[in-house]
């Protein structure tokens, strides 16, 4: 169990990280799948919680402000690596309440490295208001293109990255990590070390193992300590994720000191007495 909870949520925050990093990269990478105009000249992240003054609380995975001149557009990102029929009345919800808290238009992305998860999300929802219908904005294995140009690579080094771990299963991953990798080698070092990273833990098996091989061969090490970080994360969500399924209330203290934890051994165990302890106290005994 602990391993596909870490996988999970290890190719959760990649993907996350990836859209986050530069905004105008990730930015280039939506006008370019989606070939609809996205500002992108003065983009920042915001704030992904679009919450109404409620006890309702809606958390996107992340969310970004794109501007140009007079142009202000909100994109909202969404991780789906399953399908989950509760985000058709949420991701509506999304829209609305950026809206209305940015004073901006908005839309909604859902990256999906799953085929089957990707044909799900690209379903039209119907809210039940006649002409109201909600079309996300999927990328998936099918409409992200195996990248194995370098120099297409480096114009738009977002859709390198996202291409990499949507087609990881590709009989050219080889080829297009690679290609990933040379071109990483030609854009800001610090910043090519960040989507190094995120990538790699995206990654799983072969492919992982291929990307780790070609980033010690590059200018810059891999280092990994960066994406022992994502690891432990990662772990520390799979913690909660466990307690809540099985009903515990975590405390804010509690909950504070799963996700501060940055020693992966001490999270395992933590993830393996998740699914034994009888109170959330005896996981830290």
């Amino acid at each position: 169990m602990s391993n596909i909870l870490v996988m999970v949520t290890a190719l959760h925050e990649g993907l996350v990280g990836i859209t986050t990093l530069d905004p105008r990269e990730t930015a280039r990478m939506l006008s370019t799948l989606f070939d609809f105009p996205i500002p992108s000249s003065a983009s920042e992240v915001i704030s992904n919680e679009l919450s109404e003054i409620s006890p309702s609380v809606y958390r996107a995975d992340a969310a970004l402000l794109c501007v140009e001149g007079e142009t202000r557009l909100a994109v909202i990102t969404e991780v789906q690596l399953q399908r989950d029929d509760t985000k058709h009345r949420t991701w509506l919800a999304y829209i609305a309440n950026l809206r209305v808290r940015d004073s901006c238009q908005a839309l909604l992305v859902v990256i999906c490295p799953n085929r089957a998860v990707a044909a799900w999300a690209s379903q039209h929802i119907e809210t039940g208001h006649p002409g109201l219908v909600l079309r996300p904005l999927v990328i998936g294995p099918d409409n992200t293109p195996v990248i194995t140009d370098v120099a297409e690579a480096v114009g738009n080094i977002g859709l390198a990255a996202i291409s990499a771990i949507t087609h990881s299963e590709d009989p050219q991953i080889k080829v297009v990590l690679a290609t990933l990798a040379e071109a990483l080698d030609h854009i800001d070092p610090e910043k090519a070390g960040r989507y190094a990273e995120y990538v790699t833990v995206a990654l799983t098996g072969d492919a992982q193992k291929e990307m780790e091989r070609l980033m010690a061969t590059q200018t810059y090490l891999y280092q990994g300590e960066y994406a022992q970080s994502l690891v432990a994360k990662g772990e520390a969500k799979g913690v909660l994720l466990v307690l809540e399924a099985r009903g515990f209330r975590v405390t804010a203290d509690e909950r504070e000191r799963i996700m501060t934890c940055t020693d992966t051994k001490t999270l395992e165990r933590w993830l393996q007495r998740a699914a034994l302890v009888d109170s959330v106290g005896k996981l830290f005994e």
